[in-house]
């Protein structure tokens, strides 16, 4: 089968590669949309640690089953089928102490290779985190269930909603995904704050009720004129910039609560002040990956149409295009690409 292999940061080559077969309670899927993300750009300029290459790499995605294992009674051949790509072992510390997105395993069980024609699913995730794809929703619409899950998960740590006001830092894919996701809780007010007019418009097209250009306009100021001087219930950090980390305390109102999503560099520090966190009951959370509750709870508000995603997909490409793809987003050209085998 055709897939896309990293061969080294910087070094993408499309080969043909063994087709991947089922075994027990495994199901392979023909690759019907795969989608570029933060993290695989990311992989391809400067290698990452979980990806030794040379590696088939890509993780959002959507398919229809080529085949099944013995022991599958949830998927039969034919079905299309939405799915992330990791699930918890359930055994773990971190997984007994309810806390499956920390779990020990899930890093080195997760499966890669999105940027493919087929791609194996293995038993914990056919049993966690897959399910059959409405027929309302597209396949590109679908592959979204994994960023969308890590969305969901960091948001449901907070009541959100109603006359909430909440600040997305960040106009990335991640960003906008925030704000199409607050939009889906019924959030009152959203306020992107980014670069980039295209992305800005895309924000508005998703729901945000206001964008700051932040090359342009003064965020402080212009967060706290749209607040009453009072700053947002919910500010939510998603560029992974210690320096924004820091800023996101002035723009958050007393008793209000930060969400820091965008993950910095190793080493980075970041430093608050302690009177407003203190006298002013300020909530610091940090978030990572997600839970299957998590993943079942986008699946739903996907299924049932709560979410537009679909602003989000620049354009569709053919597979072999994968290159290109990752060209133009080293370019700064476009949000997502679709890949279709």
């Amino acid at each position: 089968m055709l897939a896309g292999v990293l061969i080294s940061p910087g070094h993408l080559e499309m080969q043909e590669v063994e087709k991947p077969k089922a075994g027990p309670g495994e199901v392979v899927l023909k690759v019907e949309a795969a989608l570029t993300c933060g993290t695989d750009l990311k992989a391809f300029r400067r290698g990452h640690p979980k990806m030794p290459m040379p590696t088939l790499f890509g993780h959002e995605f959507s398919g229809t089953v080529e085949s099944v294992g013995s022991d599958v009674g949830r998927f039969n051949v034919g079905d299309q089928v939405m799915s992330v790509h990791s699930a918890p072992c359930n055994t773990c510390f971190y997984c007994r102490k309810g806390q499956q997105n920390l779990c020990e395993n899930v890093m080195d069980t997760k499966v890669l290779g999105a940027y493919a024609e087929y791609i194996k699913l293995p038993l914990h995730i056919v049993e966690q985190n897959a399910f059959i794809k409405p027929a309302g929703l597209s396949f590109t619409e679908a592959a979204m269930l994994e960023p969308l899950a890590c969305v969901i998960y960091g948001l449901e740590k907070f009541p959100v909603g109603g006359d909430d006001t909440v600040v997305v830092i960040g106009a990335g894919p991640i960003g906008l995904l925030q704000v199409a996701a607050l939009k889906g809780y019924g959030v009152k007010k959203v306020i992107l704050a980014g670069r980039h007019r295209i992305r800005l418009d895309t924000g508005l097209s998703l729901g945000a009720d206001t964008v700051i250009d932040v090359d342009r306009d003064d965020l402080l100021k212009e967060v706290l004129a749209e607040t009453g001087s009072r700053g947002a219930d919910l500010v939510i950090e998603s560029t992974g910039r210690a320096d924004v980390w820091e800023s996101t305390l002035s723009m958050v109102r007393k008793g209000g609560n930060v969400l820091l999503f965008g993950g910095c560099p190793d080493g980075s520090r970041a430093c608050f002040d302690t009177t407003r966190l203190h006298y002013d009951e300020i909530t610091l959370k940090g978030v990572f990956h997600f839970t299957p509750s998590a993943v079942k709870k986008t699946y739903e508000m996907l299924s049932d149409g709560k979410i537009n995603v679909k602003p989000l997909i620049t354009a569709e490409m053919p597979l072999k295009e994968l290159p290109k793809a990752f060209e133009m987003l080293m370019a700064g050209k476009g949000i997502k690409y679709a890949l279709i085998p």
